[in-house]
């Protein structure tokens, strides 16, 4: 039996259709714009040839008994392969019915997600839609809650990842939210639960859409977007960066590459970054560059709580997560952004076996009335919390301050860390020099006829009998006090040491991270 000719031009004239999404003019228009298509997204992420589509013939569900015409149900779903490895993903299409979701359009992303959960392989969303499909009423709500039942349950199982490319507004920005990352292009996306007008309607105030749901205040402001993209090419590059640091999934191992021989030749570089004086600020951004293979670093967040660095690097091969405190930001201290930002983090690496390695100088959390009202205190506790829960490889480096709860909230020994190593500059203490020679010394100062001057040799007296590395060291609070210099080579060798590592906790449903 032959097939019958009428068939195979059937199935090309519909396959047609649907590949041109809203047709040659709303595509024009997104290109005006400088946004790709929803097809033209999967295709730059995916390696040429290997994307299957799912749903492809997926229609509206039907109003008034008459199913509406909307090509894909205006979203785009498949799998493909990024840089060798399977990838599952969805897009949705701005250009059929503004790319809102109804039923079916929800059914096509939970069907995605549901094989990304059986494959155990990434989730990347493109996220272009005017929200929820008004006719199809409850219907499209359900869609939503069944989608966000399936980011919940991919949590810690897959990466998912998440590009808000266009409008994404009301409950539609909560799959975003529930995700690992979130890129957000800088021109054409916006992001928000209530937009300018209502907020007009309910307080009386104006406010632009910049100021409510824009890229740079989401990336620098509420702290909800990890990544600015510049376009849809520069969000798809973004994307591809983070997966090249991510297992498929929570039971494979992150993409190490270990060198063969472990370099020892150290780096006098490093010790020309250290300022002279401990209370001079210190840029960590070219140290972290010294000690990461290539100077290659991903940082996330970078726009928010600009005193705490997190990113993705490799050192000697093997794939980390780096937290850092900056002491040119707020000299450094920690707050209620930067905890949530390091919390958050810490937590990712260590669902994905991802290592951790930390770079100390912290003076303490950040004092002020706005701080302790804020919460400072629980949010504080989700940093002690993350580290002390995390049982992947953990490694401190205290490379100068090292104050107060602050010294156990960036991992130190206690708090699990498998390795601390000190530098000869760091300074541990249950308070900053300053502060102790006010507690310490106060009437001997007050006598002072130099209060300046005496204060600063007390300082120096205390740092020297009180903050000493090597009275830590001393008690076995660390591992090592090492030279600057030799830090990425002792980084490699702990790393390699400590990467087969395996920790058990006490048998419990989960515990309960203060939020």
């Amino acid at each position: 039996m032959t097939l019958s000719p009428r068939l195979l031009q059937e199935l090309r004239e519909r396959s047609a259709t649907i590949l041109a999404g809203g047709g040659e003019e709303k595509i024009r228009v997104r290109h005006a714009l400088g946004q790709l298509t929803a097809r033209e997204r999967l295709s730059h992420l995916f390696q040429d040839g290997t994307f299957q589509e799912i749903g492809m013939h997926v229609r509206a569900k039907p109003q008034g008994g008459v199913a509406k015409e909307f090509p894909a149900d205006g979203v785009v779903v498949g799998t493909g392969y990024v840089d060798g490895r399977p990838v599952a993903a969805f897009s949705q299409d701005f250009t059929v019915a503004a790319g809102t979701l109804g039923l079916g359009h929800a059914g096509k992303i939970v069907t995605a997600m549901q094989f990304a959960g059986r494959a155990g392989i990434p989730v990347v969303a493109f996220n272009d839609s005017g929200g929820a499909r008004i006719q199809e009423a409850v219907d499209a709500l359900a869609g939503y809650g069944e989608v966000f039942y399936q980011n919940v349950l991919l949590s810690g199982v897959v990466p998912q990842i998440a590009v808000v490319c266009g409008p994404c507004a009301g409950g539609a920005a909560y799959s975003p939210a529930l995700m690992d990352f979130i890129i957000m292009t800088r021109r054409n996306a916006r992001m928000f639960i209530t937009g300018p007008e209502v907020i007009k309607a309910v307080s009386g105030r104006t406010v632009t859409m910049d100021e409510v749901g824009g890229a740079v205040m989401h990336a620098s402001v509420s702290g909800n977007v990890h990544f600015l993209a510049e376009d849809d090419d520069h969000a798809v590059a973004l994307v591809r960066r983070l997966l090249s640091y991510m297992p498929a999934n929570n039971a494979d191992e992150p993409p190490h590459r270990p060198a063969v021989d472990i370099d020892e030749t150290p780096d006098q570089a490093i010790n020309e970054l250290i300022p002279a004086e401990p209370m001079m600020a210190m840029d960590v951004r070219p140290i972290i560059a010294r000690l990461v293979d290539g100077g290659q670093f991903l940082e996330v967040h970078a726009d928010f709580a600009g005193n705490l660095i997190v990113g993705f690097a490799r050192i000697g091969g093997y794939v980390v997560g780096l937290v850092a405190n900056q002491s040119a930001v707020r000299a450094g201290a920690l707050d209620i952004d930067a905890s949530d930002k390091g919390a958050r983090f810490i937590r990712f690496c260590d669902a994905f076996s991802i290592p951790l390695v930390t770079l100390v100088d912290v003076p303490g959390f950040l004092p002020g009335i706005d701080q302790e009202r804020g919460g400072v205190i629980r949010h504080g506790a989700k940093l002690l919390f993350a580290y002390a829960a995390a049982t992947v490889p953990k490694l401190t480096v205290i490379m100068r301050k090292a104050y107060g709860g602050s010294y156990l909230a960036m991992c130190s020994q206690e708090m699990g860390a498998d390795f601390v190593y000190a530098w000869p500059t760091a300074e541990i203490a249950v308070m900053g020099a300053e502060g102790a020679v006010n507690v310490l010394y106060g009437k001997e100062l007050n006598g002072s006829e130099n209060r300046r001057t005496k204060a600063a040799e007390l300082a120096a007296d205390y740092r020297a009998k009180f903050a000493t590395p090597y009275l830590s060291a001393g008690q076995g609070y660390l591992t090592d006090i090492i030279d600057p210099a030799t830090t990425r080579w002792m980084l490699t060798l702990s790393l390699r040491k400590v990467a087969t590592k395996r920790e058990t906790r006490p048998p419990k449903k989960h515990g309960n991270i203060p939020l």
